[in-house]
C-alpha cells in the first residue's frame, strides 16, 4: 500500500522528537514493539489511540508554555 501522506511539517526539525514521542506513547499503551509493527495490521482504534494521546500531550505542553508567558500587553 502506498503512503499518500501529504502532511507537511511546520517545523521539520521536530520530526525526530515527534517520532520519539510516538514510540514512548505507544509503549505506555502496551505496544512495546510499535516501531517494528506493520501499522496496517493495527486496528483504527489502536492507531487512533497513539495519535490521540500524542495530540493531547502536545496541547498540554503548549498550554503550559503559554501559561508561563504573558500573551498580550494592554495599552493604556
Amino acid at each position: 500500500m502506498a503512503n499518500n501522506n501529504n502532511n507537511q511539517k511546520v517545523v521539520p526539525q521536530a520530526k525526530q522528537a515527534l517520532n520519539q514521542m510516538k514510540l514512548e506513547i505507544a509503549n505506555e499503551l502496551g505496544m512495546a514493539n510499535y516501531q517494528q509493527m506493520d501499522k496496517g495490521n493495527l486496528t483504527a482504534r489502536e492507531n487512533g489511540y497513539v495519535g490521540g494521546y500524542m495530540t493531547k500531550k502536545l496541547v498540554e505542553m503548549a498550554e503550559q508554555q503559554m501559561a508561563g508567558k504573558q500573551q498580550y500587553k494592554t495599552r493604556k
